[in-house]
């Protein structure tokens, strides 16, 4: 089964990457929180990120659980810690990035659906992981809490010079080859540069952690993870999604061709996270499906696999009130589409 991570053992310490999206493929922090507990309380860990975030709780879990371990963590940003994933770094001792790796910060964001008081309580769930971001980043960096707060609202991404200076890396490494399998240009403000450079992979296959294909100089080799699962309000919360760009100016014809397929890949993103079934993605990518034909499949998915919303104490026989998943679903494309 692929996984996101991988915890091996290296001589008198362990080695952990998380080289994915944290949580995908349906493999929770839980198993990873299982498997760090299995190390010495002692032994020191090298824990290597190349990550774009994933889900928040996760994160949590996994940062909480490598502050609560004894021995020496080291965290090594093979290429970007995104989002959540920027959080577990927050869990090093030391933190090194090399010279082209980067690091981003944003808000929260979940999906919910139903009444105004689900709505309220994911709203409130979110203010509370926020302010738990705050701090943990807060605590890191030495920076006041409402400095952070900003830098999260605006998506911030940092260079390793920028994350030094910020207090969130402790130390800068040689720069290694950028390579990712994940869609660098679905953030906000990815810069150009990270989004012209990584090498990305959108086909859904052999997508699993493997420290072995680190790039990184070997003596500074490192890997390390674990999580435990928090319960949400009604949704997974995620880091912040992605946001269309507008492109500005008069590109040249590759440039808009470029554009316009990420803008693409945005729109299907975006489909498939508010359907709740992100990992479709991949596979409308791979087939170039055009966004009525990926709204249809989703609609397909979601009244296959959900029951109907019927009302309040429904009597024997299907309500003629009662409301397929599939109407809801296509208004919400409607809206968001």
């Amino acid at each position: 089964m692929a996984s996101w991570y991988a915890i091996r053992a290296r001589g008198t310490g362990a080695e952990v990457a998380i080289y994915d999206e944290i949580g995908a493929y349906g493999v929770s922090a839980k198993g990873f929180l299982t498997e760090l507990g299995a190390l010495p309380d002692a032994a020191p860990i090298d824990l290597r990120l190349n990550s774009p975030g994933g889900s928040v709780f996760d994160a949590v879990a996994i940062h909480n659980a490598l502050k609560r371990h004894e021995g020496k963590v080291t965290v090594w940003i093979d290429g970007i810690a995104a989002s959540a994933a920027s959080y577990v770094a927050m869990a090093g001792d030391e933190i090194v990035m090399p010279e082209n790796a980067f690091l981003m910060i944003h808000d929260p964001a979940g999906l919910v659906m139903g009444t105004a008081e689900d709505m309220r309580a994911m709203a409130e769930a979110l203010d509370k992981v926020k302010g738990s971001l705050v701090a943990g980043y807060a605590a890191k960096s030495g920076r006041a809490a409402e400095d952070i707060a900003a830098l999260m609202r605006a998506e911030t991404w940092f260079d390793a010079k920028d994350a030094l200076d910020a207090g969130l890396a402790t130390r800068i490494a040689e720069p290694v080859r950028m390579a990712a399998r994940f869609d660098i240009a679905r953030f906000r403000n990815a810069p150009p540069e990270l989004v012209e450079s990584v090498e990305t992979d959108t086909t859904g296959e052999n997508h699993r952690a493997d420290p072995d294909e680190a790039t990184a100089d070997p003596e500074e080799s490192s890997q390390a993870s674990d999580a435990e699962d928090d319960e949400t309000v009604g949704a997974e919360a995620e880091q912040a999604p992605a946001e269309t760009a507008t492109p500005s100016g008069a590109p040249s014809e590759p440039a808009a061709i470029r554009a316009e397929a990420i803008s693409h890949a945005r729109a299907v993103v975006d489909l498939c996270r508010i359907a709740g079934l992100p990992q479709m993605a991949s596979r409308f990518l791979e087939h170039d499906a055009n966004l009525d034909e990926v709204r249809a499949a989703l609609l397909a998915a979601k009244a296959e696999a959900e029951p109907e919303i019927a009302p309040h104490h429904p009597q024997p026989g299907r309500s003629s009130a009662a409301s397929p998943w599939g109407e809801i679903v296509a208004r919400t494309f409607k809206l968001k589409g």
